[in-house]
């Protein structure tokens, strides 16, 4: 089976906000313990220095802004040295990550309630294309689940994902999940967090332009061997310009 953990960055519904993301990435069910032991020992460098009675969280804002007590627990260094040391665990050769990622400017979206169906559809028919690849190349059946974080809206996403797998054409319909998604506490999920991260950083680069953490988790996009298919973009023409022109590491340099 394959999991994808999902978390989203910006909020679905304020107009104060031009992006709205929902990212985060795909892992074989047997390839999760290391990495969740790798992000440990990472958020383990903070837990004695200010979450003494609580456990560290990985969350991409606070560890960027030093909110919720990140400021007190590390410099702005130490901060960006462990976002580069979580994003870098992307490439390694215990586990196969692929990206999945849609990112959504609300003024493409005439109706703001369907920014999160929208992004919802996204990266589950992409997940279930991706499951589907591997039968087709490699004969080998696998099954998906969707995991959030509980902060999500969870009661509009089940309703989505039982209308994707069970109303519709036959092309239209999820055909590959084991089970509607799952929310879990992402203080009891350290994927969960870093799908927090890879969220956060792909927002700052479509809000901010700022590529660094873009950077680090861009070679991990979902491809099916001819093409990326896990970043869908939802974007104006001139956003895309002002990306290919303007986008640069913008504050403390991430290390090599």
């Amino acid at each position: 089976m394959y999991l994808l953990y999902a978390d989203e960055s910006g909020t679905a519904n304020s107009s104060h906000e031009p992006f709205f993301v929902l990212a985060g990435f795909s892992i074989f069910e047997r390839q999760t313990h290391w990495l969740d032991r790798e992000l440990t020992k990472i958020a383990n460098r903070f837990d004695g220095k200010y979450f003494k009675d609580q456990v560290c969280e990985l969350h991409g804002n606070p560890m960027f802004s030093g909110t919720d007590g990140w400021r007190q627990a590390a410099s702005v260094p130490e901060r960006v040295q462990a976002v580069v040391d979580i994003l870098k665990l992307l490439n390694n050769g215990h586990s196969k990550i692929n990206i999945i990622a849609s990112v959504i400017e609300k003024s493409q979206i005439a109706d703001p309630s369907l920014i999160l169906p929208t992004a919802f559809e996204d990266i589950a028919f992409c997940f279930d294309r991706s499951l589907r690849n591997i039968y087709s190349r490699y004969n080998n059946p696998q099954r998906g689940i969707i995991l959030f974080d509980n902060s999500s809206a969870e009661q509009k996403i089940q309703a989505l994902s039982h209308s994707a797998k069970h109303i519709g054409k036959d092309n239209d319909k999820l055909r590959n999940f084991a089970e509607v998604p799952v929310f879990i506490d992402s203080k009891a999920s350290r994927l969960i967090q870093l799908a927090d991260i890879i969220a956060y950083w792909i927002y700052r680069y479509y809000n901010s332009q700022d590529n660094r953490g873009f950077n680090l988790i861009e070679p991990f996009v979902l491809n099916d061997g001819k093409q990326r298919i896990g970043l869908i973009e939802h974007i104006t023409d001139q956003t895309r310009l002002t990306l290919q022109q303007n986008s640069s590491d913008l504050g403390y340099p991430f290390p090599q």
